[in-house]
């Protein structure tokens, strides 16, 4: 059988309202995408993953539920790729982003994402200008202990130098900054 094509499956992720679905049977559905042979292209996985959680994600006022961060974990652990450059760029490039969808990233980044995703994540972080609610994200990465490509740390520092004036009174920043001169002093000339 051939892969859906992307209107097509855009009109039977509608037609099931998957983006509206119980979270219960969210958690189901992944479960079943999951299992699906052979894995879904990169195109599909990213249409779902705007269709199943975006929405959800954005729309966030509290912490999630068991479900939603269960089926959120198990999609991104298989389809990490399309998920960052769908779900994880709509988050961190919202303008209004609240504190519980950077949480949500936060656990993601810490717990299941791939080292090259985690790197995916820094570097759209990198592109938008930082804020006191993206830097816990930041940390997460750099919580990973993953060795960074020349390119990105050099990106990193560049960054967190040009932007230092805006964070002159932010812990944050500060905690931030004592961590990339900790982990990765070899690096820093």
């Amino acid at each position: 059988p051939s892969p859906l094509c992307c209107p097509q499956l855009e009109g039977l992720c509608a037609f099931l309202q998957l983006s509206t679905c119980p979270e219960h049977l969210l958690v189901r559905f992944c479960s079943w995408l999951l299992a699906l042979s052979p894995d879904l292209s990169y195109t599909n996985a990213a249409i779902l993953a705007e269709q199943l959680f975006l929405k959800r994600v954005l729309s966030l006022s509290q912490p999630p539920s068991r479900h939603l961060m269960a089926a959120l974990a198990s999609f991104c652990s298989k389809y990490s790729q399309p998920f960052c450059r769908v779900l994880m760029a709509a988050v961190l490039q919202e303008p209004g982003q609240g504190i519980e969808q950077v949480k949500v990233v936060c656990e993601l980044v810490e717990e299941y994402l791939e080292q090259d995703c985690v790197q995916l994540v820094l570097s759209q972080i990198l592109e938008v200008p930082l804020s006191e609610k993206l830097l816990p994200v930041v940390q997460a990465v750099l919580g990973r202990q993953e060795v960074l490509p020349p390119k990105l740390f050099d990106l990193l520092v560049l960054t967190l130098c040009r932007q230092a004036p805006a964070f002159a009174t932010s812990l944050n920043y500060t905690k931030l900054v004592t961590a990339v001169l900790s982990m990765y002093q070899r690096q820093v000339r």
